[in-house]
């Protein structure tokens, strides 16, 4: 299937990610999805990875094969997508694969058969969610924009994120030159991965712990603080820590070499929801989408990326909230509002339990000194 800008020359794309569901699908999840797809009416979905909860046990249903119950799930959250007979393209995040099927399996035997799912694996990458989808003009003659869907990897042993697969590197290099070679020139370009890329932290501005909203960061910036830098749009939302690879790999600097590539949205932090620039590229987070994980609570939602034919080397982009499309009504208030306050990574888990720790043991001081 190809895609190409319709005949007044505009081109919309809407990014999910973390919808991290599991098989009982939460109605919220599907009310916000099926919203966004009715008011906004994308050409493109592109999901970008933690489509389901793949860690713990809800997938392991007794006289069930995992397998039909991975499907089923992802049927019904695709399905006001395929309903509306609008294309997707999926990447893949840290947790999907840990239900244990792996993305490419995932990739070839359950999304391509549901629906509307295009662009191919990447030749020469391993798994699946690798993939470039060229948008066409409205006369279906050149490629007018390009689209890079990026498998970003998973957790690392001992905690933290893999290093971003070099092997990707290498073929986005190769397939920028070869759409040169068919356009002429290099090709504006979108990228859509899960996990951020290490410079996600020069759009932010190190601060003191003290300073007003100011969010600890841990492993590779531990016990640094930062709230949003000067080139973020005044409406982002910043309320956790980029968790990003243990190891640079290159990948920013490869996108930065020749001026193709725009911008790069990822998901990965649940809560962030922000555009920020460095260098000559746009860095943006989008905010997560499930109601089964912890969120932003009615600030979950969608990114709508627009593209115009006339103006290629630009784009708009805004976001859509369940508070906007849906209402103030959740079907679980009380796990909404613990599931925000959770901690969203054991990094952030270990200074918690501390403080708790150390309460509960002044506590038990007082009252042994007291009575």
């Amino acid at each position: 299937m190809s895609l190409k800008f319709n005949k007044n020359g505009k081109f919309k794309i809407m990014q999910i990610t973390d919808i991290q569901e599991i098989p009982s699908v939460s109605p919220d999840t599907i009310k916000l999805l099926n919203s966004a797809i009715l008011e906004e009416k994308p050409d493109l979905v592109v999901l970008t990875g933690d489509q389901i909860k793949g860690y713990g046990t809800s997938y392991k249903i007794k006289d069930k094969n995992l397998f039909d119950v991975v499907k089923d799930t992802l049927e019904i959250l695709l399905k006001p997508i395929v309903d509306a007979k609008i294309p997707y393209a999926v990447t893949f995040g840290n947790h999907d694969r840990q239900v244990g099927i792996s993305n490419a399996e995932q990739f070839e035997k359950i999304y391509k058969n549901i629906g509307n799912c295009i662009g191919e694996q990447a030749v020469g990458i391993d798994g699946g969610g690798t993939c470039n989808i060229p948008i066409y003009s409205s006369d279906g003659e050149k490629i007018v924009n390009n689209i890079y869907l990026f498998d970003s990897g998973t957790d690392a042993k001992g905690g933290g994120y893999e290093p971003f697969d070099e092997k990707i590197i290498k073929w986005y290099r190769a397939t920028r030159d070869d759409l040169k070679k068919q356009s002429g020139a290099y090709v504006p370009s979108l990228v859509f991965q899960h996990i951020p890329m290490c410079e996600f932290y020069n759009v932010l501005k190190r601060v003191n712990s003290t300073t007003k909203g100011a969010i600890r960061a841990y492993r590779t910036h531990k016990n640094e603080y930062y709230v949003l830098g000067d080139s973020c749009k005044k409406d982002g939302i910043f309320l956790e820590p980029p968790s990003i690879p243990n190891e640079n790999t290159g990948e920013f600097d490869a996108l930065n070499e020749c001026g193709d590539a725009m911008a790069v949205f990822v998901g990965h932090d649940h809560k962030n929801s922000f555009v920020g620039r460095y260098k000559n590229i746009d860095l943006g987070y989008t905010q997560s989408s499930g109601f089964n994980t912890y969120g932003n609570r009615k600030k979950r939602g969608v990114r709508i990326i627009e593209l115009d034919e006339n103006q290629p080397s630009t784009y708009s982009t805004y976001t859509r909230t369940y508070d906007e499309l849906v209402g103030d009504n959740v079907s679980r208030p009380l796990f909404d509002f613990l599931s925000s306050k959770a901690p969203e990574t054991m990094d952030a888990a270990y200074p918690m339990i501390i403080k708790c720790l150390s309460i509960l043991a002044i506590v038990f001081f007082l009252f042994a000194i007291i009575f």
